[in-house]
């Protein structure tokens, strides 16, 4: 009683905390900092867990991060909402990576202080609930859920920093969102929907021996180091609803090219004691497959990999992107013939 007592006083504050309009030309970064830690990573993260044990949101997983030649450190959580599921239990099953909450806690600068950061809750719900008959309710969960995780973040020793980071963007902009720049031609101008990608395709009746032949494939792959990208872990599975289950999946190539590709041009923290300041976007991680029942099917998906690259990463630059335009399709190639079997 007391926990759920205190789930809902957290939620009502979050709620009111901030108005749950936005102005036409705020922009919101897709990524939030929360926490400056004045402790070490290892005491900041076992304050984050002892905060999320006794939260009202769920973890599902934990990772670290291999960060190129172990410069920095980075761990991610995975976690839901359960009152933000509750308010998107009518919304299509192809919209729960909007339900995925992610934080992480890093270190970077040339002395190694910790941060901690979250993938925004509200411009993921700007994304993929921008077609929805309930937009503004959905924003509103998000801002609870958000509110939610900077409480978390609130119990790290340390000075709040509640920064928008980059790539920032306004709400219409998220709203439609198919790239930036130039590079929308790369991800072929399409929206979130037109860039989940089919796997596997099978009846309504075997959504359960779906998930389970995906996550037999996933477990049984052989995970390469970060030359090239064969095999997957398995981060986190989540059943969010009857109809819809989030895997999330890493390997060591896909962690080694988002750190190197947003490191390769920025300077502002970058130095030869923290080399890779690309480790504050580690919270676009793990990467997302879908089971979803939907239309009588059941249906595997997962992104365009280009679409959900420049989502997190268009901060990188379009130099970065032209540098390693065959990234994105290597990523996907290699999750799609582990899932698929070939």
């Amino acid at each position: 009683m007391k926990a759920r007592f205190w789930m809902a006083v957290i939620t009502m504050a979050a709620l009111f905390s901030a108005p749950l309009s936005f102005a036409a030309d705020e922009e919101l970064g897709i990524f939030e900092m929360l926490r400056v830690s004045n402790v070490s990573f290892e005491e900041t993260t076992a304050t984050l867990e002892a905060a999320v044990a006794s939260s009202g949101l769920v973890l599902h997983a934990t990772h670290d991060v291999r960060v190129p030649d172990d410069l920095h450190k980075a761990r991610v959580y995975v976690l839901t909402s359960p009152a933000y599921a509750d308010a998107a239990k009518d919304e299509s099953p192809n919209t729960i990576s909007a339900q995925v909450l992610r934080m992480a806690v890093y270190t970077s600068g040339d002395d190694q202080t910790t941060y901690v950061n979250m993938a925004n809750p509200v411009a993921h719900a700007m994304v993929f609930y921008a077609d929805s008959p309930g937009y503004e309710k959905l924003v509103a969960a998000a801002k609870a859920a958000a509110g939610e995780m900077r409480e978390l973040a609130a119990s790290v020793p340390g000075d709040a920093a509640s920064q928008q980071q980059e790539p920032r963007r306004k709400e219409k902009h998220y709203n439609k969102y198919k790239g930036d720049g130039p590079a929308r031609m790369m991800a072929k101008f399409r929206t979130f929907e037109k860039s989940q990608l089919e796997i596997l395709d099978d009846s309504a009746d075997n959504f359960d021996a779906v998930v389970d032949k995906v996550r037999e494939a996933l477990d049984s792959s052989s995970v390469s180091g970060v030359d090239e990208t064969t095999g997957w872990e398995t981060v986190a599975v989540i059943r969010l609803r009857d109809d819809a289950v989030y895997i999330g999946v890493t390997n060591p190539y896909i962690e080694d090219r988002m750190v190197q590709i947003n490191s390769r041009f920025r300077k502002d923290g970058k130095s030869e004691k923290s080399p890779y300041p690309g480790v504050d976007h580690v919270s676009a991680l793990p990467t997302d497959i879908l089971v979803v029942r939907d239309d009588g099917r059941t249906r595997v998906l997962h992104y365009g990999q280009m679409w959900r690259m420049q989502l997190y990463f268009w901060d990188s630059g379009y130099r970065a992107f032209t540098a390693n335009v065959g990234v994105p399709s290597a990523i996907a190639n290699s999750i799609e013939d582990t899932v698929a079997g070939n």
